[in-house]
């Protein structure tokens, strides 16, 4: 029998069963958790914990710090980004590294770096403390700036890599007629890496909203004031269970949710 071109292309692409098995495992790895904390979700009472008073407080803390870190990372982070990719100057590897350093560095020890630098005896914090009585561990701020450090690289890269590949044709005829340089950034080079700066805003959102190891380790864990969803889960764990599952469940749709809209963005598929 003559196989057909389409019958024998599927056959070549056929992965090994080896690889399969392998991947299978892999994929395991990641679905037993999720399984093993559905299984724990008291489907009943989750109303009753998703709004108790410390799930709440924790919530509002979350939100309110997370959205000021993608503030920020939008303010300083495109700035930053549109300087690696457009401006050679001395050292920019470098800087480039230390800038995505903490995508890669254990949160905790991230967190005693800022501590290091901005505690009350501090690099910076020591004489800001001594000047103006401004202490920012253990506060709300405090909570902002952990946040920021570990999200930030996040826009940064995104918007790096958007700003890289761009076209700068469009931009160049817009100076040529005589748009100013921020009336070129602002009608033209924003627009056209839009996608990868919502990808990367949305990214560092979701960071922000997830950091634990620097947060407690540079704003401590206090209940209404630095104690986010994820400190609210490891505390939990020790008091009610049940709170840190519902916790748990609701910061793991959020971050599925994030996955899942920027799909595109990063495979190009459905």
């Amino acid at each position: 029998m003559i196989e057909q071109p389409g019958q024998r292309r599927r056959i070549a692409q056929r992965p090994p069963p080896l690889l399969v098995g392998l991947g299978l495992l892999g994929a395991a790895m990641f679905t037993l958790p999720l399984l093993g904390l559905l299984s724990r979700t008291p489907w009943a009472d989750l109303p009753r914990l998703l709004t108790s008073p410390m799930v709440t407080e924790a919530l509002r803390l979350s939100l309110i710090t997370s959205i000021c870190s993608s503030v920020i990372a939008a303010l300083v982070g495109v700035p930053l980004a549109w300087l690696l990719a457009r401006v050679e100057f001395p050292g920019r590897s470098l800087v480039r590294a230390i800038v995505t350093l903490p995508m890669v560095l254990p949160p905790v020890v991230g967190g005693a770096a800022l501590l290091f630098a901005f505690g009350r005896r501090g690099l910076l914090g020591g004489p800001i403390y001594e000047s103006s009585g401004l202490l920012l561990p253990f506060s709300t701020w405090g909570v902002v700036m952990a946040t920021s450090f570990v999200a930030v690289p996040f826009l940064v890269i995104s918007v790096e890599g958007a700003l890289r590949n761009l076209d700068q044709r469009y931009e160049a005829a817009a100076a040529t007629l005589g748009a100013r340089p921020w009336t070129v950034v602002r009608r033209i080079t924003l627009p056209m890496i839009g996608p990868s700066l919502a990808a990367g805003l949305v990214l560092a959102w979701a960071r922000a909203f997830g950091e634990f190891g620097a947060t407690v380790t540079f704003a401590g864990n206090l209940q209404g004031r630095t104690q986010t969803l994820p400190l609210a889960v490891f505390v939990a764990l020790e008091s009610d269970r049940d709170i840190a599952v519902a916790i748990s469940l609701a910061m793991v749709l959020v971050s599925l949710a994030v996955l899942l809209a920027l799909r595109d963005r990063w495979w190009g598929t459905t």
